[in-house]
């Protein structure tokens, strides 16, 4: 009777199971590995090249970062683009074993195809990241273009809530916000949660709202190393915090992992921003 059993499971593993839709699900997830890209510009940069993949290697966990990105691209650009099988983006990637690789002159299209990519964001460009027209015009048929060209049908679509300048910035596109901080986070957080609901997106990334959070810490106004770009330590970890939490739904501030050009009373900072972005992101919340 127990050989017989025994058989019976062997079988069950070697034809059956095997032919179950869900087995190569299964599989990814005991092995721990998600996919993430980032269909971006600069901001993308400054969010999921640094600090991520170390973040998640300390929990235990595999992933593979992709970024696509042309230095302040719209939505709009990126839907031409799209339309047009243009090869003109700067496609990096950080593998599974942490390593760091460049192409260029890469379609969308090519990059969609490349990898079963189980999350995806999109960002408006900086300036116009507060403006819900600029969202719902170009918005609604970059996600259906990327939708038709993906390889994973469960992919996770996300919005990345960008950060309002420093306070001081000289970029043109303050003027937007008539070169107000909070004016700009508010416009910020009413477009992103709108474009999202419109569209149907299931997730955003609160990086506005941690950086935000940060700022009513001792650190002050100093999240950016040129008014708009995040600064390379405190900033861009941060956000890379913020991605962390929010994709993996694990408490931030437990993670081991402290960068070595910041100090434990940033890292700590930090952390707690993201976790309380997480938390209520379309709220400040003051970290003390």
């Amino acid at each position: 009777m127990k050989s017989l059993k025994l058989i019976v499971l062997v079988l069950l593993l070697v034809f059956i199971i095997p032919g179950l839709g869900g087995f190569s699900e299964l599989a990814a997830k005991k092995k721990n590995v998600i996919k993430v890209l980032s269909i971006g510009n600069s901001f993308s940069e400054d969010a999921v090249e640094n600090y991520l993949y170390e973040l998640a290697e300390a929990s235990g966990k595999e992933i593979v970062i992709g970024n696509l990105l042309i230095g302040g691209c719209t939505l709009e650009k990126h839907l031409d683009n799209a339309l047009h099988n243009a090869s003109v983006y700067e496609y990096r990637k950080i593998d599974r074993k942490g390593r760091y690789i460049r192409d260029k002159n890469k379609s969308m299209k090519s990059v969609l195809k490349e990898e079963k990519w189980d999350y995806i964001s999109f960002q408006e460009a900086s300036p116009f990241s507060g403006i819900i027209d600029k969202y719902m015009t170009f918005l609604p048929s970059l996600v259906e273009y990327v939708k038709k060209n993906v390889r994973n049908k469960r992919t996770i679509y996300m919005l990345h809530q960008t950060w309002a300048y420093a306070n001081g910035c000289k970029r043109d596109g303050f003027q937007y916000y008539d070169k107000d901080q909070m004016k700009m986070y508010n416009a910020i957080v009413d477009a992103v949660w709108k474009a999202a609901d419109e569209v149907n997106i299931e997730m955003i990334i609160p990086s506005g709202t941690a950086i935000q959070n940060g700022r009513t810490s001792f650190i002050g106004d100093n999240f950016c190393r040129d008014g708009f770009h995040l600064s390379y330590d405190i900033g861009r970890f941060t956000v890379a915090c913020t991605w962390f939490e929010k994709i993996y739904g694990i408490n931030v501030i437990n993670n081991s992992y402290m960068p070595q050009n910041i100090d434990k009373k940033r890292v700590e900072v930090a952390k707690r921003a993201a976790h309380c972005a997480v938390l209520n992101p379309r709220k400040i919340t003051n970290i003390r």
